[in-house]
């Protein structure tokens, strides 16, 4: 763990007493422990305001709306302030951010761009988004990931590295380390001469030019980062008290912005001793009279506006003066940040979509199964109206918010005679019903190709994969079925299953060698997705051949019937919506095979040399992509 960690998620929250909301907020990944209480205690000990928006938070009370027990109480409509609008100058934290709703983080991210609530009152406020999410569980939400301008990740700090960096003397003594060593408000003048600071903040162009060049180099596309750096390096520069941006402001935007954020290896710098002029090509013949003109352009005397003239040679030196200090400057931030990279950083980069490895990205839900609505368990939804009957059920509190406006003109009059009037009128158009999304489980149908010579080190490598794809699915609730095909059929070898002791017995019981009815093993694998489908379970299909299918679908030889068939069941897999991926067993990658991928609807991944780990990530990556 790098030890300025810890000292730098110290001075984000300085920053953010500076600044709640002008670089947008902090996303801190750290799991529940020690570390992340003591983070959340000197947050609390900042004096800066912090509202807590748990998850389950409807939206009227997150955007504001009817105070419905003030309303019943005096029969008259009254309306509350909305969560955000309280943290007005302030921070919203959100718990377990990775799991928050994407129906609330709309109208948070609106909020946060426009500074305005939909009542028409502005609200300036930053995100602490706390991501207690693991290597293999959903990320952060993307729109909210690209508003965060600081990124800090302490999952690999322990609790006894703290007191160690503490001693070290990274963050300033004052007394016992266990009561005012993690002190980390400013004082109310010093605050004030900070945002002060801040106001009267520049950089020059040369910075600004470095900071984008630097984002460029690292592969972030959006436009919203190099603004957010160099806010964070104003930031940094108003709290050591500088109206000026200095290189130690950069470093620290480049580290916690900029590198976090890196989707690519930045490439290297050009070295100093290439040619940089062309070679010269070799003097041609010139025709009569043309020799005696080139004497007399050289001999006559250069014009005043020829920019090699000493005239203008002190502009042109410092034009290249500042080139070649912004191309320092960059040079010098990319060191910077990856210094502060984690060592296995180049691996996960390597792995980003649009690599031949075909990783994960970092924005994959990491969810087993579709989504599906639901009426009985699951994650709470926004209620909706509806009749409650069968198997919905009434919301209370929704229905009473529906009918509390209505209440004044509902018992001015009783709706028959002599009836007399009540405290709560509810007609049935005020009805709402509850409603609840749950994942559905996942099963992955492993095609196996256990044809031709190499069918045997194919079915070992495969066999790994699979005992290592079951020791997950205990916890995520997945399954595995497994189809093998040679010769001139396709047969179920496994049943939907998470025993890894039934799926050991059946790989080892299989024999090789023979034809590859490909189109019969597509079939069988489109007929094991509808009936697992209508089970209520979500197939994924990971085909495992070289694609060289010569047997067609009636059990008979013939190459160009084969690739046809094939072909036709492909699209049948398509035309379902699943996901599927096919790993090329060939020794080169094959186009036909890219071919049999595309008409899948699924990812292409060549591996001519199996290992059963990396197809166990491949797998494991299919089954976290978004549906």
């Amino acid at each position: 763990m790098n030890p300025e960690a810890w000292n730098d998620a110290l001075t984000s929250l300085q920053l953010l007493q500076i600044d709640p909301h002008g670089f947008g907020g902090v996303w801190l990944r750290a799991p529940f422990g020690p570390v992340r209480d003591l983070w959340l205690k000197c947050l609390q000990d900042s004096g800066l305001k912090a509202i807590k928006l748990p998850g389950h938070v409807e939206l009227e009370r997150l955007l504001g709306g009817i105070d419905l027990s003030l309303t019943l109480q005096t029969g008259t409509l009254q309306m509350q302030a909305g969560l955000l609008q309280q943290a007005d100058q302030g921070v919203v934290c959100l718990s377990m951010a990775e799991r928050f709703p994407a129906a609330l983080v709309a109208p948070l991210t609106q909020a946060m761009d426009q500074h305005r609530l939909p009542d028409a009152s502005s609200s300036h406020f930053g995100v602490v988004a706390l991501d207690e999410a693991g290597d293999d569980d959903p990320l952060l939400n993307p729109s909210l990931q690209e508003r965060l301008g600081l990124w800090l990740n302490l999952q690999d700090l322990s609790p006894s590295d703290v007191p160690e960096l503490i001693s070290n003397g990274l963050m300033p003594r004052q007394s016992d380390p266990s009561e005012d060593d993690l002190n980390v408000r400013i004082p109310p003048n010093r605050l004030s001469q900070m945002r002060d600071c801040l106001k009267k903040g520049t950089w020059t162009d040369e910075q600004a030019l470095a900071i984008c060049a630097t984002a460029q180099g690292f592969g972030i596309d959006s436009l919203r980062v190099p603004t957010l750096a160099l806010r964070v390096a104003s930031c940094h520069a108003a709290l050591n008290l500088r109206e000026r941006v200095a290189d130690e402001d950069l470093e620290f935007a480049a580290k916690r912005v900029l590198a976090p954020r890196a989707t690519q290896w930045p490439a290297p710098p050009p070295q100093e001793n290439e040619a940089t002029e062309p070679p010269s090509s070799p003097p041609e013949a010139s025709a009569p009279g043309e020799q005696d003109r080139r004497d007399e352009a050289a001999s006559s005397p250069p014009e005043s506006k020829d920019p090699t003239t000493p005239e203008h040679a002190p502009e042109h030196a410092q034009e290249n003066q500042s080139e070649n200090s912004a191309e320092n400057l960059e040079e010098w931030l990319v060191a910077a940040a990856m210094a502060s990279l984690p060592p296995h950083i180049l691996e996960g980069l390597m792995t980003q979509p649009g690599h031949p490895s075909g990783g994960a990205s970092g924005g994959s839900s990491g969810h087993s199964g579709q989504a599906r609505l639901g009426t009985q368990r699951g994650r709470p939804l926004p209620p909706k109206p509806g009749r409650p009957g069968g198997q919905a059920r009434l919301h209370v509190l929704a229905t009473l918010r529906a009918a509390a406006p209505k209440q004044k003109l509902r018992n001015r009059s009783a709706a028959f005679p002599g009836q007399s009037q009540s405290k709560v009128a509810i007609r049935s158009e005020d009805f709402h019903v509850q409603r609840f999304q749950q994942q559905s489980a996942s099963c992955l149908i492993l095609a196996l190709d256990a044809s031709g010579s190499a069918a045997l080190q194919r079915l070992a490598e495969a066999k790994g994969a699979v005992e290592l794809l079951l020791q997950q699915s205990y916890s995520r609730r997945d399954s595995v079925c497994i189809v093998a095909f040679r010769g001139a059929s396709a047969q179920l070898l496994l049943p939907m299953t998470r025993s890894l002791v039934r799926a050991k017995r059946a790989m080892t019981g299989l024999p090789g060698g023979g034809g590859t009815p490909l189109a019969l093993a597509l079939k069988m694998a489109c007929e094991q997705a509808h009936r697992l489908h209508r089970q209520g379970v979500t197939p994924m299909l990971v085909m495992l051949s070289d694609g060289r299918a010569n047997v067609t679908l009636q059990g008979l030889g013939g190459r160009a019937q084969a690739h046809s068939d094939a072909l036709t069941w492909g699209t049948q897999w398509r035309l379902s919506g699943h996901r599927a991926l096919w790993i090329d067993t060939s020794l080169q990658p094959d186009p036909q095979v890219q071919q049999f991928a595309q008409h899948l609807g699924g990812s292409y991944l060549p591996m001519p040399h199996l290992q059963a780990q990396r197809m166990a990530m491949a797998m494991d990556h299919l089954r976290q992509k978004t549906p």
